[in-house]
């Protein structure tokens, strides 16, 4: 905007026929009000970035009046403006290209949006000499639009966070598993230490009066914290906290407790050990986030979340983001516990349904075996037995009734006294089978077993087995060699088709007769020719304890927690 711009000249002159007369739209006194009549922000600017003009409207912006904007520095006039912003100012001033800028800063105007945001359009202004003499910029607000961007961006993170939750947490159904992967997970994306602590089971009965007890059910820091944090306690250990410190004010409040940069009475309000606020102090400590964790109304426990170091405080978005967390979690965590007593309880009643095996006769000792699955299922209808029947013989019978659950248990229960009903009758092994498969093919609900009877006669140096879609038995012998017998497989009991067979077999004392389900030795995905095979090659010792020969093949064969139930039942002949 040069001089001759200002001055009204004859050329740059219209005629309004009809009009109110000549003007020009580049007199001083129309000029002046484009300027202060317009809503945007307008400033004129020299080579040092000085105001030489504002508008009122961005006079207003910056929350000073316009005359005091004059010879002073964009910089000084917005000293919270970014760096960004004011080097492309200069850019324009260099190379004389227009530039469209957007910038944030903090005015002296109050305002409740916090850090302000501008879309300003920058050109240079030039003598007829060339000579710079400056910028002018045109400047809208976009503060409350930037807002909406930075909570929308807000949203998606919080949902960026939920959604990596729902696939870390949660993928089992047991307790304290799911307590350490709610732990993992918060370290290091939200704290730099965080433990998870329960309600133990006997919560309704606390160990002192106006004490709350808890168990640690899992505890995770940063890989340089972690040595550190050790001296503050193990998961599994019990912490018992005072009426009135952190911990019971969260869980009696249902809301989170923030504390950040806390003194030393603090922390021991707390709850913690004077004498452990050394360690805490070593450690960096200066915040913490207690958030409950509770679900379908039913309290479960507390997360609490450190940050040591120059790691920031908690900020109120940050809590935001733990609740959400914590919330999904504690569904997770409720759904354990709910499994976990249901399993105990089913587990409990298929205890008290397998009563005791009979006594075989004294010339054949008996050991046995059962084991529940892992957290993946519940338990089944595994069962072992022995017969006494007349002239010093022993049947041994192993099934396994399918599906889990308490009906399976039940059904397994059930199938055992027909079991024992059926061989009073003192049948081979074969026709036993047939009468049971008959009488469950006639129960109305009576679900398919499998079943491995083996009849062992001490006298005559023999042992007759027959199988029902069972595993074929092992015998271990005196030198430590494991051979697979070969017995002809059958339909499973309660089919109705029958057809089951009898294969003899010498047994001579200090055999081991090995009967088993199939979860000790079957493996997901792997032919079962290759889990028999992994059975025929242990090496074992078949004198000795013979319950703890049992508990080495267990050892041998089960290194991690099984998909199915395992029942095992070794007979061994003594004479």
């Amino acid at each position: 905007m040069g001089t001759g711009a200002l001055g009204g000249q004859e050329g740059d002159r219209v005629s309004g026929d009809g009009g109110p007369g000549n003007w020009s739209p580049l007199d001083h006194a129309v000029l002046r009000q484009v300027l202060d009549g317009t809503p945007a922000g307008v400033g004129i600017y020299d080579p040092q970035l000085r105001y030489v003009y504002v508008n009122p409207a961005l006079a207003r912006m910056n929350g000073l009046p316009a005359d005091a904007h004059v010879g002073r520095r964009i910089t000084e006039v917005l000293p919270d403006l970014d760096d960004a912003g004011e080097e492309a100012l200069r850019q324009v001033l260099s190379d004389g290209k227009s530039r469209e800028v957007p910038s944030s800063g903090r005015t002296h105007a109050e305002s409740e949006l916090g850090r302000r945001y501008w879309q300003g359009a920058y050109h240079r202004l030039d003598a007829a000499d060339g000579t710079v003499l400056g910028l002018v910029g045109i400047m809208l607000e976009v503060s409350a639009s930037r807002q909406h961007q930075q909570e929308l961006e807000r949203a998606r993170e919080r949902l960026a966070i939920l959604d990596r939750a729902a696939t870390f947490i949660g993928t089992t159904l047991e307790m304290d598993e799911t307590c350490a992967e709610l732990a993992g997970f918060l370290v290091p994306l939200l704290a730099d230490i965080a433990t998870v602590e329960v309600f133990p089971t006997e919560r309704s009965t606390p160990c002192n009066r106006g004490v709350l007890r808890l168990r640690r059910a899992a505890m995770a820091a940063l890989p340089n914290l972690r040595e550190q944090v050790k001296t503050f306690g193990e998961p599994g250990e019990y912490v018992e906290y005072p009426s009135g410190t952190t911990i019971p004010r969260c869980l009696r409040s249902g809301s989170p407790v923030v504390q950040n940069l806390f003194d030393d009475d603090a922390l021991g309000h707390g709850g913690s050990v004077r004498e452990r606020m050394a360690a805490f102090r070593s450690v960096g400590i200066h915040s913490a986030l207690v958030v409950p964790l509770a679900a379908r109304g039913e309290p479960i426990g507390t997360v609490t979340l450190v940050r040591c170091g120059e790691s920031p405080g908690f900020t109120e978005r940050d809590t935001e983001t733990v609740q959400d967390v914590v919330r999904r979690a504690a569904i997770y965590l409720d759904n354990a516990r709910r499994y976990t007593h249901e399993h105990g309880i089913a587990l409990e009643l298929q205890r008290a349904l397998m009563s005791e095996p009979g006594s075989p006769h004294p010339s054949v000792e008996a050991a046995f075996r059962y084991q529940p699955a892992g957290s993946t299922a519940l338990v089944g209808g595994d069962w072992y037995d022995t017969v006494r029947l007349s002239y010093g013989r022993t049947l041994l019978a192993m099934g396994d009734v399918m599906g889990h659950g308490v009906e399976a248990s039940v059904d397994m229960s059930q199938y055992r006294s027909m079991l024992r009903f059926v061989a009073a009758a003192d049948l081979p092994p074969h026709r036993i089978l047939r009468r049971l498969d008959a009488l469950i093919s006639e129960t109305e609900s009576g679900r398919p077993a499998s079943c491995l009877l083996a009849l062992v006669d001490p006298a005559r140096g023999t042992c007759t087995f027959s199988s029902a879609g069972h595993l074929p038995p092992a015998v271990i012998r005196p030198d430590g060699t494991v051979r697979i017998v070969d017995v002809p497989v059958g339909p499973p009991l309660g089919t109705g088709h029958g057809g089951y067979e009898a294969v003899p077999a010498s047994c001579r004392p200090g055999d081991v007769l090995l009967l088993y389900t199939d979860g000790l030795v079957e493996r997901r995905g792997e032919d079962i020719d290759a889990s028999l095979d992994r059975l025929a090659g242990l090496r074992l010792h078949s004198d000795g304890d013979l319950g703890g020969l049992v508990d080495r093949v267990l050892s041998l064969l089960v290194v991690e927690p099984a998909d199915d139930d395992i029942a095992v039942l070794a007979a061994r002949i003594i004479r």
